[in-house]
Formats: C-alpha cells, structure tokens, sequence
C-alpha cells in the first residue's frame, strides 16, 4: 500500500511539472478541471431527440440510418453499434470543456464480437463527412475502449493539418506512444497516444480490463471530460487527468461520437466554452 501511495504522489508532482516545465515551453498551460474560467453549458443533448446533430453511416451517408443505429429513449441516446457511423454537431465549437456520460451495453456485432468494446468522440473535426475511410470525419479522436479509454488519436489526412504533441515515455508500448507527464514531447500525424495507465498486457478482447483502469467495469456510468482551450487538449475520466497534448491542430470544429460495433447507452452531452480572457 505505501508503494503505491508513492508512486500516486510522484505522479501528481509530475502534473505540475507539465505546468511549470516542459509545456511551459509553449507558453500555453495546460488546464486542471478547477482552474477554467467558462461561461453557460450547453446542453448538446436534450434528452428527447438527436436535434443538433446528424447522423452518417459508412455506405449510406448523412441522414440515412434505416438500422437506428442511433436512437434515443428513455431520456438516453443508444448507439448500437451495429453499422459504422456516427453522429455529428451540426455547429463547430472551439474553446470549451466536454462533458459526455456513458456506459456500455452488452451487444457487440460483427467483426467484433468478441472484441474490446470499442467507440469514441471525435472534437476539432473538419473537411468532408466519411472523409476517413468513408466513416469519419477527419478530426482527434477521444478514445472510448475497453482498457484504453483516454487515449488520444489524430484521424487525420497524413498531413501536417491534423497533429498533437504530448510527451511520452521512452519506450513505446505495443507500436504506442504513452503519456508521460514528464516525458520528452513527441508530435505525431496519426496513430495514437495511450493513456498514462493503459496496460502493458492489454487484449483486443471483450472485456478486458487492465489493473489501473479508471474507467468503470460494463454497465456503470462513466463520465468523460474533453478539456479544449486553444492548441491544447486535456482529457479527464471519471474525474482522473488521463491524457494531454498540446499543439493540437486544428483547435476547432465538429463534435462526433462514433459506433464501432459495441452498444453504448449516453445520458449527457454537455459543452461549457471556456473564457479566453
């Protein structure tokens, strides 16, 4: 027990350190969820219907979703996973905190049945509907994965136009870089970012769950904080700094959340800008 209350305590020096130290640099800090300045919530979700948003399909497009992979009941938003899509903000945002709670349901389709339950948000996303592999829009995904939930991907272009930059250990896990706080800043222009505490061992396997896991087992909610203010970004689970980067380009655009073949039940989507003042 006294080993792991030290190495919690080294990591939260280490927050401080991406304050004072290297990120610094930039001249941009990072942000804690206590320290933001911001103005009215947004609700984004209504609780009633999916106005505000629509829906994109991979072989169907925009507005076509004979499936109802995306419904909403019971005061909820079901996405079930079924076909690959998304639904999408029908207005671009910059400069605001995120805040969506959700939680898994049992059903998974094919191919990935028997897979980790696996979706996402995607902010700062830009250009064509499906212009990544006719599924999304190009943006920077928020990872929702069983086990891997809170890492950082660029679904970009393979262009300069679509980066983040965190610092990172020195040794890559699994082809990955992983958060480091204090660790030298790498940039990349895809792939991914794993959370700090993403395992060693982890499984492309329904239900996997790693020992440091922040998120909550299958069918208890969970809440996901997307800190964006400028260039940076900033992801908070369950109220536990997982994952930051900065130089993040773009800085804004449309919100998506994605279906990746796992049912997910949503119960709130809010957005609170953040005063750049």
């Amino acid at each position: 027990m006294e080993k792991r209350i030290l190495i919690f305590l080294a990591f939260l020096s280490s927050l401080t350190f991406i304050a004072e130290g290297s990120f610094a640099q930039t001249n941009t800090a990072l942000l804690s969820a206590t320290d933001i300045k911001t103005s009215k919530t947004i609700e984004l979700f209504n609780g009633k219907n999916l106005k505000g948003w629509y829906t994109f399909i991979k072989g169907r497009g925009r507005g076509s979703d004979p499936q109802k992979v995306f419904t909403v009941n019971d005061k909820m938003i079901r996405v079930s996973g079924e076909e690959w899509g998304c639904i999408t903000t029908n207005k671009e945002y910059e400069n605001f905190t995120l805040t969506v709670e959700f939680k898994w349901g049992t059903k998974t389709w094919e191919p990935r049945v028997k897979n980790a339950r696996d979706n996402g948000i995607l902010v700062h996303s830009t250009g064509m509907d499906g212009g990544y592999d006719g599924t999304w829009m190009h943006g920077i995904e928020c990872q929702i994965i069983e086990g891997g939930t809170g890492d950082l991907l660029v679904v970009g272009d393979k262009t300069e136009n679509f980066a983040i930059t965190c610092p990172v250990a020195t040794e890559k896990q699994g082809g990955s870089y992983l958060f480091q706080p204090d660790g030298k800043p790498v940039t990349i222009h895809g792939g991914r970012i794993n959370w700090y505490g993403r395992d060693a061992d982890w499984e492309d396997v329904i239900d996997f769950r790693g020992k440091s896991d922040v998120e909550k087992p299958v069918g208890e909610w969970n809440r996901m904080e997307v800190v964006a203010k400028g260039n940076d970004i900033s992801i908070f689970l369950n109220g536990v700094l997982v994952n930051q980067a900065m130089q993040v380009k773009p800085a804004k655009g449309r919100i998506q959340i994605q279906s990746e073949g796992a049912e997910m039940l949503i119960r709130r989507i809010e957005l609170t800008p953040i005063s750049t003042q």
